[in-house]
C-alpha cells in the first residue's frame, strides 16, 4: 500500500483495463447470482427475515468483498435487533479526507408484462445489459464503489478513507437506516463527501449528476354515499356518484385538463440554478426528455416543451391515482351504483416542500364541505424530497473531467423526479458534507417495472469515474 506522502499519479486508461476485467470476470457473474435471489424489500415481503432471501443476498455481497476488496478492509455485517441487516465496509485512506459510498440491496416486487424469457429473478446479458430485477436499482454500488477503490490500490494512486454503506430498507423508505447511522457514527465519522450511486441518468453518453430529489405524499381518498349497492337504474340520476364525488374532490388539487397543481402549497419558487440545469439537461436530451416512454400509438406528453417537462418533472408536483377499492374488475361488474370509492394517490413534491406539511393541506381541502353531504375521509403522510447544497469547485471540476475522461462530453447535472428517502437524513446529518448523487438508471432501464436492466457499459464508466473522483478529493491535501 502507498502511503499518503509516496502516492503515484492516476492512470485512467491503466484503470479502464483493470476495471473492465474486474467487472468481467467477477461483479458481472456476482450480479447474475443477485438477480436471481427475489429479496424483495420489507415492505412486499412481511416474512423477509424468515423467507432468507435477504440474508442471501447479503452474503453474496460479503463474500465478494471479503474476496475483492483491499486487503486491509475491514468488513462487517451488522444486525441491530428487528431491523435489517446492513453491510459496513471501512478502507483506510492512502490520502486525506473521509468518503461515504452508499447502496442497497433491497428489491422491488415482481411486476407484471416481462417479455417472453425476460423475468424479475432470470438473469439475461443481452446487448452488454444484465435484464432482471435489482441490479440497476441499486445491486452494483457495492461491486462498483470497491471496484473504484481496488483500481486506485493497484496503481498506487491515492484515495480518501471510505466506508462503503449497504442497506436493505431503501425500497421501504429507508426506515431502517437512520438507527443503523447512529449505531455506527463512530465508525463512520464526519465524511467530507458523500456518494449515492443509486440514482438515473439522462442518457448512457456521459456523467450526470443529480442535484435534487422530489418528496412525496402518499394517501387515501374513501367516499362513502350509501350503506349499500343500489340497482344503476333505479337511482341513476338521483344518488350522486361517489366516483364523482372523489373525482371532484382531486379537481381542488389538480386541474383535470391540464394535470396542473393547482393548491399553492404545494407549489415552490424553482431556484434559478435548478432553472440553469433544466435548461442544459433539456438542451442535450431534446425530445428524449419524453422520447424514453412507452406511449401507445398517437399518445404524448402533456406538453412538448422539454425545458417545461424537465422543471414538471423536478420541481413541480404531479398527481398519479396508483390503486382503488371499491371498484370490481370487469369480471364482477353489475350495473350497481356502488356505495363507496376508495382512491389511492401518490403525489410528487417540488424538493424544498415539507412532506408533512404538504399532507396537512390535503388532507384539508380534501375533506372540507363534501359535495352531497358525502362521508368523505382522506388519509396522507409522505416524506421531503432533498435540494443538494452548492457544489465546491474541486467536486464540479473532478466530475466535469471524470466525465470527459471516461465518457467522453462534459458531464450534466439535473434534478430527479423521484425519491431517495435517506438523503435529506443524511445532509441534515452531514451539514458539512459534498454530495455526488448518480447511478445507471437510464432511458429503457424501467427501475421497477418490466424488463429493468443495468446497463454494463454505463456501469464500468461510473465505477472509472468514481475512482477518478475520489484521487481528486485524496490529492486535494
Amino acid at each position: 500500500m502507498h502511503s499518503y506522502l509516496d502516492r503515484m499519479p492516476f492512470e485512467p486508461a491503466r484503470a479502464k483495463t483493470f476495471i473492465d476485467g474486474v467487472w468481467a470476470d467477477s461483479i458481472l457473474p456476482t450480479l447474475i447470482e443477485y438477480v436471481r435471489i427475489p429479496n424483495k424489500s420489507p415492505a412486499f415481503d412481511k416474512d423477509w427475515a424468515a423467507s432468507g432471501h435477504m440474508d442471501e443476498a447479503v452474503a453474496l455481497a460479503e463474500g465478494w468483498a471479503r474476496e475483492n476488496a483491499p486487503k486491509d478492509a475491514k468488513i462487517e455485517v451488522v444486525r441491530l435487533e428487528k431491523r435489517t441487516p446492513v453491510i459496513l465496509v471501512e478502507v483506510p485512506g492512502t490520502g486525506p479526507g473521509t468518503v461515504l459510498l452508499y447502496g442497497h440491496l433491497d428489491k422491488q416486487p415482481e411486476m407484471v408484462g416481462w417479455e417472453d424469457g425476460l423475468g424479475p429473478w432470470t438473469p439475461v446479458v443481452r446487448d452488454d445489459k444484465l435484464y432482471g430485477r435489482g441490479a440497476a436499482d441499486d445491486g452494483y454500488a457495492i461491486f462498483a464503489s470497491l471496484a473504484a477503490i481496488r483500481a486506485l490500490r493497484e496503481q498506487g494512486a491515492a484515495h480518501p478513507r471510505c466506508v462503503v454503506l449497504i442497506e436493505c430498507c431503501e425500497e421501504s423508505g429507508s426506515h431502517d437506516l437512520a438507527p443503523y447511522i447512529e449505531h455506527l457514527k463512530k465508525r463512520i465519522g464526519s465524511p467530507d463527501l458523500v456518494v449515492c450511486l443509486d440514482s438515473g441518468c439522462g442518457d448512457y453518453d456521459r456523467l450526470w449528476c443529480t442535484t435534487s430529489l422530489r418528496g412525496i405524499v402518499i394517501g387515501d381518498l374513501k367516499v362513502e354515499i350509501l350503506r349499500e349497492g343500489v340497482h344503476s337504474g333505479d337511482a341513476g340520476g338521483i344518488v350522486p356518484s361517489s366516483f364523482r364525488v372523489a373525482r371532484q374532490l382531486l379537481s381542488r388539487i389538480e386541474d383535470p385538463a391540464t394535470g396542473e397543481i393547482t393548491l399553492d402549497e404545494l407549489k415552490t419558487d424553482i431556484p434559478a440554478d435548478r432553472r440553469g440545469q433544466a435548461e442544459r439537461a433539456a438542451d442535450v436530451l431534446g425530445t428524449a426528455v419524453f422520447d424514453k416512454f412507452p406511449f401507445l400509438g398517437d399518445a404524448g406528453p402533456a406538453i412538448k416543451n422539454p425545458v417545461e417537462l424537465a422543471l414538471n418533472r423536478t420541481w413541480r408536483s404531479a398527481l398519479e391515482i396508483t390503486a382503488a377499492e371499491g371498484i370490481p374488475d370487469l369480471a364482477h361488474a353489475g350495473n350497481v351504483l356502488r356505495p363507496t370509492t376508495t382512491l389511492r394517490f401518490a403525489l410528487r413534491l417540488p424538493p424544498t416542500i415539507k412532506a408533512g406539511d404538504a399532507a396537512k393541506a390535503i388532507r384539508k381541502v380534501l375533506e372540507a364541505d363534501p359535495p352531497h353531504g358525502a362521508q368523505v375521509k382522506a388519509t396522507a403522510g409522505g416524506q421531503t424530497g432533498w435540494n443538494a447544497p452548492p457544489m465546491s469547485p474541486w467536486l464540479e471540476g473532478a466530475l466535469g473531467q471524470a466525465s470527459k475522461e471516461w465518457f467522453g462530453p462534459e458531464a450534466v447535472a439535473m434534478g430527479e423526479g423521484g425519491s431517495i428517502p435517506f438523503m435529506g437524513m443524511l445532509g441534515e446529518r452531514f451539514p458539512e458534507a459534498q454530495f455526488v448523487i448518480t447511478g445507471v438508471l437510464g432511458p429503457g432501464s424501467n427501475a421497477h417495472g418490466p424488463n429493468e436492466f443495468l446497463d454494463l457499459r454505463t456501469a464500468r464508466r461510473l465505477t472509472g469515474c468514481i475512482a477518478q473522483v475520489l484521487n481528486t478529493r485524496a490529492n486535494l491535501g
